[in-house]
């Protein structure tokens, strides 16, 4: 028996209460085939493409693509499958890396602000604002670094409820909220990070520090729980994408989009010519005439 196209609903998380990454299997197929994926992309990709020119048009409405995940997780081929066929004119990919000079001198949320997709667009952050309270809780060096006090009583609630009214503010400004965490299993980033090894033309992702941090997994996973259910609401959900095949991955990014841009229900704009175009096909047909 077939599986339901989208994403099923276990997957999505609009209350963070009690949520654990263990209870969502990292291998699980969801019912899909990996034979069909390669299609199933290509008839998101396709409609993605059309609703995309209505945003464009409309200019009521932008989307914001959150990526997350452990290194190796596919965050990469994610864009580059799921997002290849729209117009790159209105999709903006921004890679959040350690904050430089400048940017530590502001506050958390400035860079992130800077990058937001404009209402018409579509903006994909691979890592987000959400790294404030993932690589910096688990190394608090970091934040200390920028002049701050992790160790401060609430800290880090803090910083989780200044993200959660952010993408409130967001919301209430039109831009919607698709945030993706890629839940891979410690057994298959290891693999990955040995391919990356093996391939000559992908060492250059390979990090000695990767191993370092591999050796953090709990940290991240606790960190990772306590942010989502801190922030996964109605308005700005959480989808928890299991990433051990590539293949399911990429299909469950594209179709997550694809629902956001359903969501707005984007018409096709209105063919009727308004007076002011009337007249401008008027000049352009005299125009070839003379």
């Amino acid at each position: 028996m077939s599986a339901e196209i989208g994403i099923p609903p276990h997957l999505r998380i609009t209350d963070g209460k009690n949520f654990r990454l263990s209870s969502i299997d990292t291998h699980d197929k969801l019912g899909r085939e990996k034979l069909t994926s390669r299609t199933r992309i290509r008839d998101c990709v396709d409609r993605m493409a059309v609703l995309q020119g209505r945003l464009a048009a409309y200019a009521s409405n932008g989307i914001l693509v959150v990526l997350q995940g452990m290194d190796a997780a596919g965050k990469d081929g994610a864009v580059r499958h799921a997002f290849s066929g729209l117009n790159p004119a209105g999709v903006r990919v921004t890679s959040f890396k350690a904050p430089g000079p400048v940017e530590k001198r502001h506050d958390d949320l400035w860079r992130i602000h800077v990058a937001m997709p404009s209402r018409g667009e579509i903006g994909i952050f691979n890592r987000s604002h959400y790294e404030d309270v993932l690589i910096e809780r688990v190394h608090p060096d970091m934040v200390r670094a920028r002049g701050l006090d992790p160790d401060a009583p609430g800290f880090w609630e803090n910083r989780l409820e200044d993200l959660r009214n952010f993408e409130t503010y967001l919301t209430r400004q039109n831009i919607l909220i698709v945030k993706l965490f890629l839940h891979i299993s410690p057994q298959k980033q290891r693999k990955r990070l040995l391919k990356r090894l093996d391939q000559p033309e992908k060492r250059w992702k390979f990090d000695p520090s990767d191993l370092a941090e591999r050796q953090l997994w709990p940290a991240y996973t606790q960190a990772y729980e306590e942010a989502i259910r801190a922030t996964a609401t109605p308005e700005a959900p959480w989808y928890i994408i299991p990433a051990d095949r590539k293949w399911l991955t990429r299909v469950m990014v594209a179709e997550a989009l694809l629902a956001t841009l359903e969501s707005l229900h984007l018409k096709e704009p209105s063919a009727d010519f308004s007076p002011a175009l009337k007249a401008a096909q008027e000049a352009l047909l005299k125009d070839g005439r003379n």
